[in-house]
């Protein structure tokens, strides 16, 4: 369906930008041949080297792939704006609708801004991300616990295009906040335990003061799940699958739980449950719930969740089209949400798949979130 939805959209940029140029028939064609072949690089990576969750191939092509097809993306969707715009316009005059549709020198300047904004919506992509700090009312958080702080990473996608070197940069900002807590909400690799063994490597510097957990998300099904767990284990990482840990600092209590991804079912592996994850957690327990996917939170609301932190969505990507991602995905895509009685946090993302390596507007972050007792938060 992927392939079906990029080729429709290069065969619409090839109609409404292509052959209306002054240019030879020989040339359109020629066009035409490299948009369909850059709406469709994705299979020519899956088929030739690796997979589509982790193609093998160099950073530098990576980009440049990123930057070809996100330009093709910025494009068409410019293109439609006019189109659509032109239709309204056609309602009220005729004439100038049509002048608006036919309009050359819009289509250069779209064409134009699709390059330049896919440029730096790539190099968004790749840098380090800066450290976003918000605070959160925590339910049932004892007062002696106020500001306790929680770092979460994210869909960091370790990668042939985010490789050891920007891992380790990532580490040592995350260390450098000097955390309570450390959590990891899925999608960690992109790749076999062998492709990765060396960009894994520096997350076993990773530091908090009361550990390091981690949950799958949906990519790391789909490349030796089952080997990933003892990795993860010896880089330091506890794996939360659908368990709960329960935490002690200054002597009070917080527990920690984590779910498995629904993706787990394709895999004969135990899908998530909020249930299972929660079992045994006293009535007064504050609750931190990991949970890759947004998607559920309000059932895990239910279950007795206070805080429920996820990822998934890369908040989008792009502002506009991340309503596309938020359709998906029960509504949420990006920051914090309120439902029930439970906080929801939605991170952009650390990183991000190297199949599409563009940013624009839904900036990657670093998670810094001060839990609040509701005891010390409330008016005196």
């Amino acid at each position: 369906m992927f392939h079906v939805f990029t080729g429709l959209i290069s065969l619409y940029v090839i109609w409404r930008f292509v052959l209306p140029l002054s240019v030879s028939k020989p040339v359109k064609a020629l066009l035409s041949v490299l948009l369909l072949a850059v709406a469709e690089h994705h299979l020519v990576t899956r088929n030739f080297f690796g997979s589509m969750a982790s193609p093998e191939i160099p950073a530098t092509l990576l980009m440049a792939l990123g930057w070809l097809f996100g330009s093709l993306l910025l494009l068409a969707m410019l293109l439609l704006a006019r189109d659509v715009g032109g239709l309204a316009v056609y309602a009220v005059s005729r004439e100038r609708g049509r002048r608006l549709w036919a309009a050359a020198r819009w289509r250069q300047v779209a064409a134009v801004l699709a390059v330049a904004l896919a440029a730096i919506g790539v190099w968004q992509a790749v840098r380090v991300p800066d450290v976003k700090t918000l605070e959160i009312v925590l339910p049932k958080l004892p007062p002696e616990l106020d500001g306790f702080r929680v770092v979460q990473l994210t869909d960091l996608h370790a990668s042939r295009l985010l490789e050891a070197p920007w891992i380790d940069a990532v580490v040592k900002k995350t260390n450098a906040l000097n955390p309570d807590l450390l959590v990891i909400t899925g999608d960690l690799v992109d790749g076999t335990t062998a492709a990765r063994v060396a960009d894994v490597l520096p997350l076993q510097a990773l530091r908090a003061r009361h550990g390091v957990y981690a949950i799958p998300g949906n990519h790391e099904y789909y490349a030796e799940y089952q080997r990933w767990l003892p990795a993860f284990d010896k880089l330091g990482l506890r794996l939360l699958l659908n368990d709960h840990v329960t935490l002690t600092p200054n002597g009070k209590r917080l527990v920690l739980a984590g779910v498995t991804d629904r993706m787990a079912g394709a895999y004969d592996q135990p899908m998530p449950d909020v249930k299972q994850a929660l079992a045994g957690v006293q009535a007064n327990d504050p609750v931190i719930l990991l949970s890759h996917r947004p998607a559920g939170a309000a059932l895990n609301a239910q279950a007795g969740a206070g805080l429920q932190l996820s990822g998934h969505t890369h908040g989008g990507q792009i502002l506009g089209p991340h309503l596309l991602t938020q359709l998906a995905n029960e509504g949420y895509v990006s920051g914090q949400y309120q439902v029930g009685a439970m906080s929801l946090y939605v991170s952009n993302g650390t990183g991000l798949w190297p199949g599409f390596p563009i940013r624009l507007g839904r900036p990657s972050e670093i998670t810094q979130i001060v839990l609040r007792s509701p005891a010390a938060s409330a008016p005196q």
